[in-house]
C-alpha cells in the first residue's frame, strides 16, 4: 500500500513538473531580464545611439527584422542586434516596469541571417552554452548600454 502510494505520488509530481516546464508562464518565459533604472524611452534612445555608434551590431538590411513595436497594442519594444563574428541575430526587448525602471530582456539568438533558426536563452542551450551566451551579451551589449544610463 505504501509502496503504491509512493509510486503514484512520484508519477503525479513528475507529471506536474513536466507540464510546468512545457507550459511556461508569460510570453517570454525563458528570457533573461535585466532591470535598469531608466525609462523605456530613454533606454530605447540609448540603444539607438549605441547601434548608431557601433554599426557592426546592426542587423544587415536584407534581414526582415525591424526594431520597434509590432503594433500600437504591443507591450514590448523589440530590438535586434547582430554578432558579425558569429553571424547571429540577437533578439531583445524593452518594457517599462514601473515609473523608474525598465526591463531589458535577452530573449533568443538566431543562427545566420535566415530567420527561423532561433534558440531561446535559458531553454535551448546547454548550461555551459547558456552561461557563455549571457556573458557575451552582457559584455558586448548590456554593460556598454549601462554605462550610458545616468
Amino acid at each position: 500500500m505504501i509502496k503504491g502510494t509512493a509510486i503514484i505520488g512520484f508519477l503525479f509530481f513528475s507529471l506536474i513538473g513536466t507540464i510546468s516546464c512545457n507550459i511556461a508562464a508569460g510570453s517570454y518565459a525563458y528570457a533573461e531580464v535585466y532591470k535598469l533604472k531608466v525609462t523605456e524611452s530613454e533606454l530605447v534612445s540609448i540603444i539607438q545611439e549605441f547601434k548608431k555608434n557601433n554599426p557592426d551590431y546592426c542587423v544587415p538590411d536584407e534581414v526582415q527584422v525591424k526594431d520597434g513595436r509590432s503594433d500600437k497594442n504591443d507591450h514590448w519594444y523589440h530590438i535586434y542586434f547582430y554578432y558579425k563574428e558569429e553571424n547571429k541575430i540577437v533578439y531583445t526587448w524593452v518594457r517599462q516596469f514601473d515609473r523608474e525602471t525598465t526591463d531589458f530582456a535577452f530573449v533568443a539568438l538566431n543562427n545566420g541571417l535566415t530567420l527561423g533558426n532561433w534558440k531561446d536563452i535559458n531553454n535551448d542551450f546547454s548550461r555551459k552554452e547558456n552561461k557563455l551566451e549571457k556573458a557575451k551579451f552582457e559584455q558586448r551589449i548590456l554593460n556598454k548600454i549601462k554605462l550610458k544610463i545616468k
